[in-house]
């Protein structure tokens, strides 16, 4: 029953994640993205399920947004990554972080080579455009979780 669990919250965070991120696509790719999907970035925090379910719901948004290899494969990782260290948090405060730090680096960096932009301001527009996405919708989403943590994610 709890690997049923496991699957089931991992397909549906990554449904959603994929879903969000290319039903607004305009805001959710280039140098100032604000993917709105990236708020469920919080949910390691609460339950590991969520980190298969956030790479496969960004690796299936990445092959659907048009940058190439270089965006499905270290972006995709760039999320797995953040995924990992958000589950290893332990400050409610903290949980938004490692998307907006890891993405900041990794997405702003092989963004700055494909469209040819300067590497720091690359990666200062896409950790605006993370932390808007994190801190701006994800901890608000985290605090509101928080009070049905027992229900959605034992």
């Amino acid at each position: 029953m709890k690997n049923i669990r496991f699957l089931i919250q991992a397909s549906v965070i990554g449904a959603i994640y994929a879903s969000l991120t290319l039903l607004l696509m305009p805001y959710s790719y280039g140098i100032m993205q604000v993917r709105v999907a990236e708020a469920l970035t919080v949910l390691p925090f609460f339950t590991s399920a969520a980190i298969p379910g956030l790479f496969i719901g960004c690796l299936i948004s990445n092959i659907m947004g048009g940058y190439g290899l270089l965006d499905i494969v270290l972006g995709s990782i760039a999320t797995l990554l953040a995924a990992i260290i958000t589950y290893k948090v332990k400050k409610k405060i903290l949980a938004p972080l490692p998307p907006v730090l890891l993405n900041a680096l990794i997405v702003g960096g092989f963004l700055s080579y494909i469209l040819g932009t300067k590497l720091f301001v690359t990666m200062a527009w896409v950790g605006l455009g993370q932390f808007i996405a994190c801190y701006g919708l994800g901890f608000p989403l985290l605090r509101a979780l928080e009070k049905y943590k027992e229900i959605l994610f034992k």
